[in-house]
């Protein structure tokens, strides 16, 4: 009995072997047909390890492997080996464009199908025989719906466009069966953040040289490429933890607290048990910590700038200012509008100030966009020692503007409002940060 129950275990592992071999030799013919034709994808496509798990669904990725169950797979084959190398791409894309991290508190059902949707897009762009695939009526329509809104189709654009339409259940499903076409079941939890992140890390740099070849390649090759040039462009874009980027205009300075790092327990409760109430050693009151003390913040109030845009935008920094961890106690934070010439300027030295400040905001211009005499002015208090300590100037705005010739004494940064993500060039001494709405709504990210 013992032998014939090794006999079957290893009838059963030479199956298995089998059927994985067979799987990652499918896959690896996928992959070598998509890297013949895409180049600038040859880090990306070999990026995620075969696995074979009976329990996925088709296909699946976790961002490290890619999942496959061998006898679905190898029927799609047979059909048509076009299906698997999409399925493959499509995988890939999905750790291209950050879908397997990028919920956020999104609805779950509707995000997986939004990223579905943003990935199966770019696909039916692409004109390469190795995914070239006829269109269904619901695509075309799907597609012609969201770009109505969208010139550029991204998960999160398309899920404000599922969550504004209040599909009925049945045209969910509809749509889901036309566009789920893979497993997501090993895309990790809201809450795992250590998992996220690995994720986030291991494929940003894959991300960035895969836009750095796609610039060197043919123009043929990159008319060829459709939507996918657009996208890799969006999703490279620099985004900042606005809490973070506000620690850019920092100073060191010493505050009234106590430091607990400069504090030694052992002889303080040394003492406390010698000598009952004397402690040996007592805390330092006062601890050098690095916070924001002073900036200015800009508003371009000309014709293009949204009143409720500015108005979240000045949300996330009362939000920032709240912490006590980011902002001394005082500050001298001046915010000035500007189209093109000042409108007002008013002075904020607490967080009460700046809520009221918001409560009551009235936006004053809406004439040309010129930069230069904000500057000018920020010069001008300067040298009146009405700004002493200086560390940078955020300019908000959306449209473009005539730039100061010359560099000044602070860091500046120009936050653009951009649906189109049409490329604004700014003077090579300031920094460009490129905003979103979506942004906004979803706790500053920019």
């Amino acid at each position: 009995m013992d032998e014939w129950n090794q006999k079957c275990e290893e009838q059963q592992h030479r199956e298995w072997k089998q059927l994985e071999l067979t799987g990652a030799k499918i896959l690896q013919t996928a992959r070598d047909g998509l890297y013949l034709k895409m180049r600038f994808l040859d880090v990306a496509l070999g990026s995620l390890a075969f696995v074979m798990d009976p329990q996925i669904r088709g296909i699946g990725t976790d961002g490290f492997g890619l999942y496959y169950e061998t006898r679905s797979l190898g029927r799609m084959f047979r059909i048509d080996p076009v299906w698997v190398n999409r399925l493959y791409l499509h995988q890939v894309l999905h750790c291209i464009f950050r879908h397997l991290t990028g919920r956020k508190g999104r609805e779950e059902r509707r995000y997986h199908l939004a990223c579905d949707i943003a990935v199966e897009s770019i696909l039916d762009s692409l004109q390469y025989k190795v995914v070239l695939k006829s269109r269904s009526f619901l695509r075309r329509e799907t597609y012609r719906k969201l770009q109505k809104e969208y010139p550029v189709l991204t998960a999160e654009r398309i899920y404000r466009c599922l969550d504004n339409w209040k599909l009925t259940e049945k045209e969910v499903e509809k749509l889901e069966s036309e566009f789920r076409l893979d497993d997501h079941s090993r895309w990790p939890a809201e809450e795992d953040r250590k998992r996220q992140n690995e994720i986030e890390n291991r494929w940003q740099d894959i991300r960035e040289q895969m836009e750095t070849d796609m610039e060197t390649f043919s123009k043929d090759a990159a008319e060829q490429s459709g939507h996918l040039m657009e996208q890799v462009k969006v999703e490279n874009r620099l985004r900042y933890d606005y809490r973070q980027f506000l620690r850019k205009f920092s100073v060191l300075r010493e505050e009234m607290r106590v430091d607990d790092d400069a504090f030694d327990y052992t002889f303080y409760c040394y003492g406390l048990s010698v000598y009952g109430n004397m402690p040996l050693i007592e805390p330092q009151e006062w601890k050098e910590t690095q916070k924001v003390e002073e900036f200015v913040i800009v508003i371009d109030t000309s014709m293009s700038c949204s009143g409720d845009l500015v108005r979240k935008f000045l949300e996330e920094t009362y939000g920032v200012l709240s912490e006590n961890e980011s902002f001394f106690r005082k500050v001298n934070i001046h915010i000035i509008q500007c189209d093109d010439q000042i409108r007002s300027d008013q002075r904020i030295t607490c967080e009460e100030e700046l809520k009221e400040y918001m409560e009551h905001l009235e936006l004053r211009g809406e004439g040309g966009t010129d930069f230069r005499p904000a500057f000018e002015y920020v010069d001008r208090l300067i040298g009146e020692h009405v700004l002493w300590q200086l560390k940078g100037l955020l300019y908000f705005t959306d449209g473009k503007g005539i730039y100061p010739a010359r560099m000044p004494a602070y860091e500046t940064a120009f936050v653009f409002l951009k649906e189109d993500y049409e490329d604004v060039d700014v003077p090579p001494w300031a920094m460009k940060l490129i905003l979103e709405e979506e942004d906004l709504r979803t706790g500053g990210r920019m």
